[in-house]
């Protein structure tokens, strides 16, 4: 009995204790129904409203930030497609610069040309002169007839004869005159040939134009559209930028692959140069570090030869220079990059020189040594260490290309993923406030539920004043005179 708590009022009967004072506490939360009632709904609009507030200022936050990223994306957009359209309208005027230039001059001299076949085609068709006039006599005496008569008969034949001499030659000569035409034409055949390759290649160019032509005028196109700031402009420039960003991370994975080759190529003789003991920190070691800087700024260097070769655009300063001095700092970032590189292919073979020591003193505290291999199939490990040293620094130059796509696509990409995020948040906030709110309805009626027996007695009241109401009014009504 000791042994029972406090409110056990038959010791050994919990159950029973707890029902004697759930009926002697029920007519106490039968009064305090309309308090708790109260304070659930006000902890639930307590705790919902902010959550509510804060749901409404994110998506207003949302919607904000996706308007600074559609103007921000279109006018990336536009300053992109504006270049491209320059540089096409550089390349049409270069094209017509050199291709279609000397044009007019190539026109009159085929026209002049052309003229002159035409002159000659029309003397080779000229129609031979008439028939002398002693053609009608000699026609007039061979009608005479011969009646035997030897002397006519012999004038005729001389006649004839001489008339097929004169006609035969005539007729060479204008065979002569035919021929020489002829020949004069078959020597135009060349020029024919080459009037037909140089109107070949004139139709090409000018294909080639009517190319560039449709290419500017998509580009133009495409730059109405950004400028009405249409969706479908909006859709195709997010596309672009997702389409660029996850090419640009490739490509810089890749590069930090062919850096990792060029850490672990110069970190061992790097340990060597600076101290293989020397440590910055527990497990950093310093020529690790060394190696690394190095690494750095090779690409520095490769970022700054693509800035003054206007490959890239990160730095406007450089952009910004005048002539001389961008092309001295290309000069001079070129140098050291290529001084880099030297270095790196020494530090290539002097890491093959330390690998053959440390093999050779193993070799010579083993029982047995293994032969080295002799001639030049020694020196191909050598040979591929130093060239790769010397192509890595280069090829971590053109890094700098897919670095500035990455970071102008990650602008938009970044700006689309915290709008999603910021919405996301938003409507986790919202269901979270609405399930809290209905979490105080759900105990409010789990309340009502535990005091069911006076909500019943109640109601049973109210039921039955409700009842006889209209019979008290009946009967004062039939009292009245």
């Amino acid at each position: 009995m000791a042994d029972s708590p406090f409110w056990v009022i038959w010791p050994g009967n919990a159950a029973l204790s707890a029902l004697v004072w759930f009926v002697i506490a029920m007519p106490f939360l039968y009064a305090a129904r309309a308090p708790v009632h109260g304070v659930l709904l006000a902890v639930g609009q307590l705790a919902g409203g902010p959550l509510r507030l804060a749901a409404r200022w994110l998506l207003a936050s949302a919607h904000e930030m996706r308007e600074r990223n559609r103007a921000v994306l279109l006018a990336q957009g536009r300053e992109e497609t504006g270049e491209r359209i320059a540089r096409e309208f550089e390349r049409v005027a270069a094209l017509v610069k050199r291709d279609l230039e000397g044009y007019p001059a190539l026109q009159r001299k085929l026209l002049d040309e052309v003229t002159r076949v035409e002159e000659d085609y029309r003397q080779c068709g000229e129609v031979p002169p008439p028939p002398p006039e002693w053609v009608d006599a000699v026609t007039a005496i061979a009608k005479i007839k011969p009646n035997g008569n030897e002397l006519i008969v012999r004038v005729l034949e001389e006649i004839n004869r001489s008339v097929k001499a004169i006609h035969d030659k005539t007729l060479a000569e204008y065979r002569r005159a035919y021929e020489s035409r002829h020949k004069i034409l078959d020597g135009f055949m060349p020029f024919w040939r080459s009037l037909d390759k140089t109107l070949a290649r004139a139709d090409a160019k000018m294909t080639s134009l009517a190319e560039r032509a449709t290419a500017i005028d998509a580009q133009m196109e495409k730059y109405e559209q950004i400028t009405r700031k249409t969706e479908r402009a909006e859709h195709a420039l997010a596309v672009s930028a997702l389409t660029q960003f996850f090419v640009a991370s490739l490509v810089l994975a890749v590069a930090a692959g062919g850096a990792l080759v060029n850490f672990k190529l110069i970190a061992l003789p790097m340990s060597e140069m600076v101290g293989a003991g020397d440590y910055l920190t527990a497990s950093l070691r310093t020529s690790e570090v060394a190696a690394l800087v190095i690494i750095f700024v090779e690409a520095t260097m490769g970022l700054f030869l693509m800035e003054t070769l206007r490959i890239t655009h990160l730095f406007p300063r450089i952009h910004n220079l005048g002539e001389f001095m961008r092309r001295r700092m290309m000069w001079i970032a070129f140098v050291l990059l290529l001084a880099l590189a030297g270095i790196e292919a020494a530090l290539a073979l002097m890491r093959d020189m330390l690998i053959a020591d440390k093999q050779a003193l193993l070799q010579s505290l083993a029982a047995t040594q293994a032969a080295a291999p002799e001639g030049w199939l020694s020196r191909i490990p050598t040979a591929g260490q130093m060239l790769l040293g010397f192509i890595l620094p280069f090829a971590l130059a053109f890094v700098a290309i897919p670095l500035e796509s990455f970071i102008h696509s990650a602008r938009t990409v970044g700006g689309g993923a915290a709008v999603v995020l910021t919405r996301t948040l938003a409507v986790a906030l919202r269901v979270i406030g609405n399930l809290i709110r209905q979490l105080a309805r759900v105990l409010i009626t789990l309340y009502d539920i535990t005091i069911v027996l006076p909500l019943l007695v109640e109601r049973w009241v109210k039921q039955s004043r409700a009842a006889r109401k209209p019979r008290a009014t009946g009967y004062e009504a039939g009292e009245r005179p």
